[in-house]
């Protein structure tokens, strides 16, 4: 009966990752086993309850519609635990022991480090610690249970969702903003925000087409009426400041990852109000509250607080030293 019980709870937290992440392999993937492994486990659980929960459409497995129910029971009941195992961590009061947070590179200077640091102040037994991953990856490890936040961002135009079987908290908007050489005629002296037609005749360096700030800043140039003179592509935003720096290229980044410009280069904001990224807070349903995960989270929106003020000051950045003010 032990041995039943256990398959059965393997299989069912299984088929809730399945009606999340949509094939096998992908729960395969996330669980670190084989695709063959989750299928077994699946049909293992098909024989124990006498009811069929997958069913073929081409290559792919899906869930049945019994299938997505017990998906959702199994939900409720992974929920319960993480709430009575949070329970049981903020019962012991100041928070110990290890915090895991990933973080997407562009956010590790400016969010991720002052983190390390209010929490070191504020909770001496709290040991933090960061790892760097791309929102798709950050996710995975925060399912895997492998770190207890993760920091995400979506960009606004191209629509993303939610990333299944986490929650998620806005933590601030981080417009796009324009970054171009201090000689370039869009930037004048006045600082009012570019449209980007005004950039439709020069030549850009973006994220690759397959990344989403590459298809965020597309689909930004297409709205304003042209397909940009693309000349570089790289994933590093430091690299593409440094390109732009050397060569002149237009840009259209995060204004997180613009906090360092060199002095020949300025940033400005552009006139679409809505090119901008949210950045989130994700963790699994149920630990918000535990006491290592509900400090960590509180230092994230005290620090945003603190930056916001700042930066509602002025959307603008300096042409002289590249810094927000």
């Amino acid at each position: 009966m032990r041995r039943t019980s256990w398959a059965s709870s393997a299989c069912s937290l299984h088929g809730r990752s399945e009606a999340a992440h949509g094939t096998v392999t992908a729960v395969a993937e996330l669980h670190g086993v084989t695709p063959s492994a989750v299928s077994q486990q699946l049909k293992l659980l098909e024989d124990e309850t006498g009811t069929r929960l997958l069913e073929r459409t081409g290559r792919s497995v899906h869930l049945t519609t019994a299938g997505r129910q017990l998906a959702d029971d199994t939900e409720h009941v992974l929920t319960a635990l993480e709430q009575a195992r949070g329970r049981l961590h903020t019962a012991a009061g100041e928070p110990t022991g290890p915090l895991h947070v990933a973080c997407f590179p562009s956010a590790l200077a400016p969010v991720a480090a002052p983190l390390s640091e209010a929490l070191e102040s504020a909770h001496a037994n709290l040991q933090l610690h960061i790892t760097e991953a791309e929102p798709e990856t950050a996710v995975r490890l925060l399912l895997q249970r492998r770190v207890d936040i993760a920091l995400l961002y979506r960009y606004t135009n191209l629509a993303t969702p939610p990333p299944p079987g986490v929650e998620t908290h806005t933590l601030r908007t981080d417009p796009l903003v324009a970054v171009l050489r201090n000689d370039h005629p869009a930037v004048r002296p006045e600082r009012n925000p570019i449209d980007l037609q005004e950039l439709a005749d020069t030549q850009w360096i973006t994220a690759p087409p397959q990344t989403a700030c590459g298809n965020a800043v597309l689909q930004a140039c297409r709205s304003a009426g042209f397909t940009p003179q693309i000349r570089h592509t790289c994933t590093d935003f430091s690299a593409m400041i440094a390109l732009a720096a050397s060569v002149g290229h237009t840009l259209l980044i995060p204004r997180l990852a613009t906090t360092h410009l060199p002095p020949m280069l300025a940033a400005r904001p552009v006139t679409d109000s809505t090119l901008t990224r949210t950045i989130e807070t994700a963790v699994r349903h149920g630990t918000a509250h535990e006491a290592a995960i509900a400090a960590g989270l509180t230092a994230l929106r005290t620090l945003d607080g603190a930056t916001g003020t700042t930066e509602s000051t002025s959307r603008e950045v300096s042409a002289n030293d590249g810094t927000l003010k």
